[in-house]
C-alpha cells in the first residue's frame, strides 16, 4: 500500500497593510487547520513595516515548520500604489522562505477559485461560503486576508508539485 505523507502548507496573502497566514495540513479533501492569523503592521516607514512582514513568515515558518509556501501571484489593479505595496510584501515573504529553505508555489486568483469552489471565476463571498465546508476552523472573527490565506494553502495542499519528499 502506498501511502503520501501528509503535507504541510503555509498560505500567504501578502500585503503591505495586511498579511494573512494559514497552516494547513492533510491534502485539499481533508484539509486540518493547524493556525491562521492576521498581522496588520503598525503604520510608519516601508521599511519597518516590511520588516514585521518578513519576521512574521519566518517565525511562521520557524514555529510551523512548512512543506511549502503557497502564495498568490501579483494581481493587478487600477491602483498601482496599492499594487506596489503587495509587490514589495511578496518579496519580503519570498526573502523569508528564500533564506529558510522553503519550496514556494504561487497561484493565480483564478487557481484559488477553483481549488476551493470547484469555479475559477468565483467571488470572494463564495470562497468565504465554501471554507466551512472543507475545513474545521476556530471560531473567531477573521479579516479576508486570514480567509484568503486559508484557501491558498487550500490550494497549496491540492498542487502535487508543492510535495516535498
Amino acid at each position: 500500500m502506498n501511502q503520501q505523507k501528509s503535507r504541510r502548507v503555509l498560505g500567504i496573502d501578502p500585503g503591505y497593510d495586511r498579511l494573512g497566514l494559514a497552516v494547513l495540513e492533510g491534502d485539499a479533501s481533508k484539509p486540518t487547520h493547524i493556525w491562521s492569523d492576521c498581522v496588520i503592521p503598525p503604520k510608519g516607514e516601508k521599511e519597518e513595516r516590511l520588516a514585521v512582514v518578513y519576521a512574521a513568515v519566518i517565525d511562521a515558518i520557524k514555529k510551523y515548520a512548512p512543506d511549502a509556501l503557497a502564495i498568490e501571484t501579483i494581481f493587478f489593479s487600477t491602483n498601482r500604489k496599492t499594487a506596489f505595496g503587495v509587490a514589495e510584501a511578496r518579496g519580503g515573504v519570498l526573502g523569508a522562505a528564500g533564506s529558510l529553505g522553503i519550496p514556494v508555489q504561487e497561484y493565480a486568483p483564478q487557481q484559488v477559485k477553483l481549488a476551493v469552489t470547484g469555479y475559477g471565476a468565483s467571488d470572494k463571498a463564495a470562497i468565504a461560503r465554501m471554507l466551512p465546508h472543507l475545513i474545521t476552523l476556530p471560531v473567531k472573527k477573521r479579516l479576508d486576508d486570514e480567509l484568503d490565506a486559508i484557501a491558498l494553502a487550500i490550494a497549496g495542499l491540492a498542487d502535487r508539485s508543492s510535495h516535498r519528499a
